[in-house]
Order: C-alpha cells, then structure tokens, then sequence
C-alpha cells in the first residue's frame, strides 16, 4: 500500500523532550471489568487485584487513553465506574454484546425494560463525559450457542434503533454475519451519522473494503493477525480507517500468529515480567492474560505488514481514534 497520503509523523507532541519519537496508542477495545484484572479465575482469587499495574504498565508502554468494553448493562455500569475513576484515561462503552442478547428475553416485558435502562445509562454517561460510543453490539454467528440467531439480529436491529437516539459513535461486532450485518447498518444509514468501528476484524478483503467504503473504521488486535490471509486483509486497511485495541484479556499475539513474522525492531517497554498466575507478584504481568501494555505489538506488526514506520501507523491511528471518539483531545486541522 502506497504511503504518499500517510501523516506527518512524527508530531512534536508525541515527542520526548529529547526529540526522540515515542509512539502513543489509544486502546480502543479493552475489557478491564473482567475478574481476571482483579487476581480472579473461573471464580477462584489467585492474587491481589492488580488493576493499578495494569495501568501503569500501558502508561509505560504510551497507551494514554482506554476505552473500555461495556458487554452488558452490568458491565456496562462498572465500566462507567472504572472511567470515574480515572479521568481522562478511561472511557467507555455502553451496550449489549450479541452473545449476552438472551438477557432482553428473561421475561416477556424485560426486553423493552431493558432497553430502556441502556438508552438511560447510555445517556447519562454520555452527557458526563464517560461512555464515548455505543456498543459492542453486532451479530456473531460462530457462537449460536451463546444466543440463538433470531434473538441475535432482533436485538441488534433494536439496539442500533437506540444508537440512532443517542447519536454516539459505535462500537461494533461481526462474526460470520457479514450479510446481515450489513443490511442492518445499511437500513439506519442516515441515523448513524458518527459511523463508528468495527473491531477485533477477522473478516476477508471484500467485506473490509465495503465497510471502509461505508465510512466504518476497522479495529486490528492480535485475534487479527492470526493467519497469512488476515495479514493481507490488514495490508489493504487504509491507514485512515486503521484503529488498533488489544481487546485484553483476551486476542493476545502468540508466537504461533502470522503477525509475528512482522515484527522487526520491537521491543516490549520496559522489558514487562511475565509469571505464571499462582506465581503472581507486585508489578508482574500475567501470562496468558493480555493487557493494553501489548498494544505496541499489534502496532509494530501492522507496521510490518504495510512496510511503513511504526510512527506512521502509531499516529494515524491516535488520530482516527481521537477524531471519532474525542478522548479528551482534538486533531488539529493541519494534521487531516
């Protein structure tokens, strides 16, 4: 891919006082609320909560902002709490995974209760600054055995009626769905006006390219730089559309990845401890357990795959990142 229209990097403000240029990441899909941030695995304490770690970690690293993944209106809520925690670091998301949508049908006025209290919760943390974007809601047909088609694409449908209400950018799924998935989206076209990204893409070249030609963003993390014919899809996101996420704790980079291979000049930050989690000690990373610290890796091996510098793909990135979702921060005129 040509690197004629690629951004001017690297910025004085993502310099060091030295002049040296040190990459800064938004990590736009990361789950903190799951157990295993606080020390605890499939119900069972292992260590301490270690959260602040995490954080200082990805600080070290120069992941500055997080926006964390609101899968239900449980998680929702805890999101919100981790972004009022940590201003101007976290922010959130706000919605209903497709494979949580069965909690809509507990009861037969449950579904409509529901909604409301997300469009409620939605509204509130969007009005205090917290939630960001809508989401993560989509399809996801390779796991029908979470929550049954039918149920999947009525609440998708309906929660994209929200989004349209709530006028927040979104933050969306699709697995194995890209048909429907686009005939939803296509149907609200004109509501959706703050687009938004579709994240964690593993999808082929043809349905990136329709959802690039859209006005969506494509987010990348580890789970897609899996195979040769993931990389070749990466290769061909233009740099405009590229945001880059972690989606921690889970879609690390293995070793096992095709993306790896693209990996020339990286560095971990700091050189990060990882232990074992019966091993676990202050300050340590956990193995097996991704975290936004490891959003360089995504970055670097993007990089790679496009044959451009790591800051090309780093700020371009921030940029898209800022643009939709704001964070605190504005994109200068001169730097479109």
């Amino acid at each position: 891919m040509s690197t004629s229209n690629a951004p001017e990097v690297p910025q004085p403000s993502a310099a060091t006082p030295n002049g040296v240029y040190k990459p800064r990441y938004i990590d736009i899909g990361i789950n903190l609320t799951d157990p295993v941030y606080s020390g605890k695995y499939y119900g069972t304490q292992r260590h301490p909560n270690d959260l602040s770690g995490v954080l200082q970690r990805a600080k070290g690293a120069g992941c500055q902002r997080l926006i964390v993944t609101g899968s239900d209106l449980t998680e929702s809520r805890k999101a919100i709490e981790l972004a009022k925690a940590h201003p101007g670091i976290i922010y959130t998301t706000v919605g209903v995974h497709p494979c949580s949508c069965q909690q809509f049908t507990k009861t037969p006025s449950s579904g409509s209760i529901f909604l409301t209290q997300l469009k409620a919760l939605a509204l509130s943390a969007k009005e205090s600054g917290h939630c960001v974007a809508f989401g993560e809601i989509g399809l996801d047909y390779d796991r029908l055995e979470l929550c049954p088609k039918d149920i999947q694409l009525e609440y998708f449908a309906k929660q994209l009626d929200v989004a349209v209400e709530i006028g927040l950018p979104l933050f969306l799924h699709s697995r194995a769905a890209h048909e429907d998935f686009i005939h939803l989206l296509k149907e609200r076209e004109h509501g959706l006006r703050k687009k938004g990204v579709v994240h964690s893409f593993t999808g082929t070249r043809e349905e990136m390219l329709e959802l690039v030609e859209m006005g969506w963003d494509i987010g990348v993390n580890g789970c897609s730089l899996k195979t040769v014919e993931n990389c070749l899809v990466v290769k061909e996101i233009p740099l405009e559309r590229l945001q880059l996420e972690t989606d921690g704790p889970w879609c690390e980079m293995r070793a096992s990845h095709a993306g790896t291979a693209h990996l020339h000049g990286y560095k971990e930050e700091k050189e990060v401890k990882w232990v074992k989690k019966e091993k676990w000690v202050e300050g340590a990373a956990v193995k097996g357990r991704n975290e936004p610290c490891m959003i360089g890796k995504v970055a670097w091996a993007v990089a790679g795959i496009k044959g451009v510098g790591v800051e090309v793909v780093a700020e371009a990135a921030w940029k898209n990142s800022v643009r939709m979702f704001g964070l605190g921060e504005k994109v200068e005129e001169e730097e479109l």
